[in-house]
């Protein structure tokens, strides 16, 4: 199969790394140049000598290399709808990261331009390629534990602020500047924006969708954010499925302008655990386990080594067979649709104190 001619826009998003690696070894790409969004973004690509050509702007990228036939939308998520009218009036295949847009009428406009386009638009649902959850998703759909009852599942990490600062204001993060409720100081944008994948999981486990939601903000373990860092969510599932989810930012971290060892305080960057529930039994899993553990540098801590499988092959595998084959990769932006209203509801719920009844 001929590799995909591909380029990656912005370089603002905390996935942007990881695909510098995939981009370049997985012989199923061909990786062809990066736009940076700002001066301070292309010197610290440069550094990396990745050996692509990197251009102040996404048209004089464009201009350059007409040759390309895809991109991964690596910015933040109030340019992702702009981004996207560019790619559909060039019919490039997108790559998108996982937060398409909160404004559910961008939203809308996003699925009416690719549909019109006929190009591939895949959301970057990463967890689904994790073999941990692959296993799980076999296990249920074998019906191992019988149907699902309930399910408890965290997607807890540091927060990228300080490497990627749009996460970190409203306006770039939520779209808006909304406040989480009244007589708070704080605004939706925060943690929530950066944890979709747990949400997405129970619709994709039990097969329904949800019925209400009930969401409850903690007060900031970073007081000088101005979004939520913590925050916790109960409901149910039309099925009848309850659930508890956690997407927080409660792991510290030392605040550095580019990420790299000795990021993380507690030796995890991130934990995603999901304990499920049924009639017949019960799972539980530990989706990042597979580690090594080592005292290290850069302040000699204990420091965490993933050894996990990389979810961006299977990604990328899905990726290249639909841009090729012509077909809908599973996490599309229809599909996810539903993921980015049941987050919008949390924060309803948040602001109104109360269950979002769907």
């Amino acid at each position: 199969m001929k590799p995909i001619k591909i380029a990656i826009l912005s370089l603002t998003h905390g996935h942007t790394r990881k695909y510098y690696q995939t981009l370049k070894d997985n012989p199923k790409l061909e990786w062809v140049a990066v736009c940076a969004e700002n001066a301070k973004v292309k010197k610290v690509f440069e550094a990396g000598k990745h050996g692509v050509p990197c251009y102040d702007s996404e048209e004089k990228m464009f201009v350059a290399h007409p040759e390309i036939e895809a991109v991964v939308i690596a910015s933040g998520n109030s340019e992702h709808l702009r981004q996207v009218e560019m790619c559909c009036q060039r019919g490039i295949h997108i790559l998108s990261m996982k937060i398409p847009t909160f404004d559910m009428k961008e939203y809308d406009r996003m699925i009416e331009l690719v549909d019109k386009a006929k190009i591939v638009c895949q959301i970057e649902l990463e967890m689904h390629y994790n073999p941990v959850v692959h296993r799980i998703k076999e296990q249920v759909a074998g019906g191992a534990i019988g149907k699902i009852k309930s399910m408890q599942a965290t997607n807890i990490t540091l927060s990228p602020v300080w490497a990627f600062p749009w996460q970190g204001v409203p306006e770039l993060s939520y779209g808006a500047r909304v406040p989480l409720k009244d007589g708070d100081s704080r605004f939706r944008g925060g943690a929530l924006c950066d944890h979709p994948h747990i949400f997405d999981m129970i619709r994709w486990l039990t097969g329904s969708d949800f019925a209400h939601i009930f969401a409850e903000v903690a007060p900031n373990i970073r007081a000088d954010l101005e979004v939520e860092d913590m925050l916790l969510v109960s409901g149910k599932m039309k099925d009848g499925t309850s659930f508890l989810l956690d997407p927080s930012w409660s792991r510290m971290e030392e605040r550095l302008e580019v990420p790299g060892p000795g990021w993380e305080v507690f030796p995890k960057r991130m934990e995603v655990n999901m304990v499920l529930n049924g009639e017949k039994g019960s799972m539980v899993a530990d989706c990042f386990g597979p580690n090594v553990y080592h005292n290290g540098g850069p302040n000699d801590r204990y420091t965490v080594q993933y050894t996990y499988f990389d979810e961006w092959v299977g990604l990328i595998d899905e990726f290249v067979d639909c841009v090729r084959n012509n077909k809908q990769p599973k996490i599309n932006l229809k599909w996810h649709r539903r993921t980015i209203e049941a987050m919008n509801a949390c924060y309803e719920s948040v602001q109104a104190g109360q269950p979002v009844k769907f």
